[in-house]
């Protein structure tokens, strides 16, 4: 099967709930839209939200943050979870991953490990005393962790802990995450109820599916989309997807003008497919995209498919950046026309727009003026600012002007 950009175009803006954006609702619409990704990506840098606040409120009208606070460490119906990395999965979903934390007691779980040897008195801490984070406990003891640092040996006993699941995230204050006993979070059916996979051939499958939909069309290179699967990389993966075409529970695309390059789409997305191909344009909608957002996840996609080149540049030195520290992707419609550095002062309550770039080629129309306007509007709303300001490189762009239009009341 062969598709048009446009056609790709818009069936992974439609698949990503974004053709239009801000259709959904509530946290009845997050929860929607988690069932159908898998996951959404958690990172805390916060300069006009965390990443999955981002994500959410490009497709949840008048999202706040406290609707996913709420469905996270009130409702429980979310957890603060692992997949492709530090990701948020619904609370079903904690059978499936058993093989990966049975995998984390494989690697960690060696009761001569140091953070392992600590493990009892954790646990017997947050048993006694309730939810803890790592400064709750007074130890000056450090070992060699992740990212070649140093932690202290409580936090990296909490984060083996956390990869087994004996404890999961209570809460979190700014990024520091407070631990809980896995059993006072999940029911207890749901710790009882087995791996529904019965085999590792079988968790692979699902897994690949899973992936697949998080984004919605696969590229068999694309290494960040990959991540995190037990096992399921090189041949692993290749013969996966042949087995699940084999089956007819993927399909094979091409898109046209993209050479050489194959797509995977899960037969349960074809009626999306048709309907990108056979709806009418809906009226054209602009939003702001998060960094680490699951349209994002394939870079060489948004290459091939969407001419847009779009690199995260916030762990790159300052002289090494083409744009900035925290740069956001701007749809409108089916293509992505600008991308903006956006900086939040909490205290003043004042968002400013530091730099804004145009996409070449794109000339803003009153539509699209007028599009911007009410999409940052929301976006203010969703920030609770009060006022909003042009930085000295965004002054001087043309096609600006509407900043001005925006009603803050």
């Amino acid at each position: 099967m062969t598709v048009s950009k446009t056609h790709a175009r818009r069936f992974l803006f439609a698949h990503q709930r974004l053709w239009p954006p801000r259709k959904l609702r509530g946290k009845v619409g997050i929860l929607e839209f988690i069932r159908h990704v898998g996951c959404i990506q958690f990172d805390p840098i916060n300069i006009v939200g965390r990443n999955p606040d981002l994500v959410l409120q490009s497709r949840i009208d008048k999202y706040r943050s406290a609707m996913l606070e709420e469905l996270l460490y009130s409702d429980r119906q979310l957890l603060d979870g692992w997949d492709k990395v530090s990701s948020i999965i619904l609370a079903e979903d904690w059978p499936h991953f058993s093989r990966h934390r049975q995998h984390m007691r494989e690697r960690h779980g060696d009761p001569s490990n140091p953070p392992m040897g600590i493990a009892p008195m954790v646990l017997d801490a947050i048993r006694e005393r309730g939810p803890l984070s790592s400064i709750d406990f007074k130890r000056g003891d450090k070992v060699d962790w992740s990212w070649g640092q140093q932690s202290s040996l409580t936090k990296a006993s909490l984060d083996v802990l956390y990869a087994m699941g004996e404890i999961l995230v209570h809460n979190r204050v700014g990024s520091r995450r407070i631990y809980d006993l896995a059993e006072r979070l999940i029911s207890p059916d749901l710790i009882s109820t087995p791996d529904p996979n019965e085999t590792m051939e079988d968790y692979q499958e699902w897994h690949v599916l899973r992936r697949i939909g998080g984004l919605g069309l696969a590229n068999p290179s694309a290494s960040e989309l990959w991540l995190a699967m037990l096992g399921v990389k090189g041949d692993i993966l290749r013969s996966t997807l042949i087995r699940l075409v084999e089956r007819g529970e993927l399909v094979v695309l091409a898109v046209d003008g993209v050479h050489n390059r194959i797509f995977f789409l899960r037969s349960e997305d074809l009626p999306t497919l048709e309907l990108a191909r056979t709806k009418r344009a809906p009226k054209a909608r602009a939003a702001l995209i998060g960094a680490l957002d699951n349209v994002l996840w394939d870079r060489n996609l948004l290459r091939w498919i969407f001419d847009f080149e779009y690199i995260w540049e916030v762990y790159k030195p300052v002289r090494e950046r083409k744009y900035g520290y925290y740069v956001l992707p701007i749809l409108y419609g089916d293509r992505f026309v600008a991308r903006v550095e956006p900086v939040f002062d909490r205290k003043e309550r004042e968002l400013t727009l530091k730099n804004w770039w145009w996409e070449d080629g794109v000339q803003p129309d009153d539509r699209m003026k007028v599009s911007l306007t009410n999409c940052m509007e929301e976006f203010i709303r969703y920030l609770g600012a009060s006022h909003i300001r042009l930085g000295n490189e965004a002054s001087g762009k043309v096609g600006m002007e509407w900043v001005s239009d925006l009603n803050l009341g």
